[in-house]
């Protein structure tokens, strides 16, 4: 019995450890700026927006803008409102069985935080569109160029699975979260270095656009856009 509790404290305290460093290097690494907005010749005349529902973060875009016409790529009859008057769409990327299972933080299962926190679970794009955005502290607007809507066109893009034909693969399920979403098969591992706004915070660097070094939460990108 005296081993079993030992070997629970050294679990324990590693696991402390554990966490120490990581929200540690977050809240370090989250802070270094990356890709300061200087003047340019390149006109910044697209709205791009970062909005967070307080723990995951979407890239929201003009659904049209000049050939790109994310309609085409994610159907609008893949809604449930089948609405055709929005402007904005706002795309994330997560794990699958967060998305689909996990609604709520209420609805959150062990099984579904570890196949997500190691990274041996499935990928989605979850795509939302909306017709106007609120300015807010979890939602923050800057104009952007052709050259980085382009560079966030293709990185999100580059994250999709598709089919033999090229297309999206739809995921066809009840759980979306209101009348204008859908979601669809994405590449890549989710995991506790590698999460939502990870992979939100990449797409901004790859863009040229504010970001910090590494991040895995909403506010380690907010800070970026006051």
């Amino acid at each position: 019995m005296k081993k079993v509790m030992i070997w629970l404290g050294y679990v324990l305290l590693g696991l402390l450890v554990f966490g120490l460093i990581y929200f540690s290097a977050d809240a370090v690494l989250s802070r270094i700026s990356l890709n300061k907005q200087e003047p340019s010749d390149t006109k910044a005349e697209i709205p791009f927006y970062v909005l967070s529902n307080g723990v995951h973060t979407d890239l929201v875009l003009p659904i049209k803008e000049g050939e790109q016409d994310w309609s085409k790529v994610f159907p609008i009859d893949h809604t449930k409102g089948k609405s055709a008057d929005h402007r904005f769409i706002a795309i994330g990327w997560g794990d699958k069985g967060f998305y689909l299972n996990t609604p709520e933080w209420k609805d959150l299962t062990l099984k579904t935080a570890l196949i997500a926190g190691l990274g041996i679970g499935e990928t989605a794009l979850h795509v939302t569109y909306y017709r106007n955005m609120s300015l807010g502290e979890d939602c923050r607007k800057l104009m952007i160029s052709q050259e980085q809507y382009q560079a966030l066109t293709d990185f999100i893009l580059a994250s999709l699975d598709k089919n033999a034909k090229g297309e999206p693969i739809y995921i066809q399920t009840n759980a979306q979260y209101g009348m204008d979403d859908a979601f669809y098969e994405a590449k890549g591992a989710y995991s506790l270095f590698y999460s939502c706004n990870t992979w939100s915070n990449h797409a901004l660097k790859r863009a040229n656009l504010p970001a910090g070094v590494w991040t895995v939460f909403d506010k380690g990108i907010l800070r970026h856009y006051r």
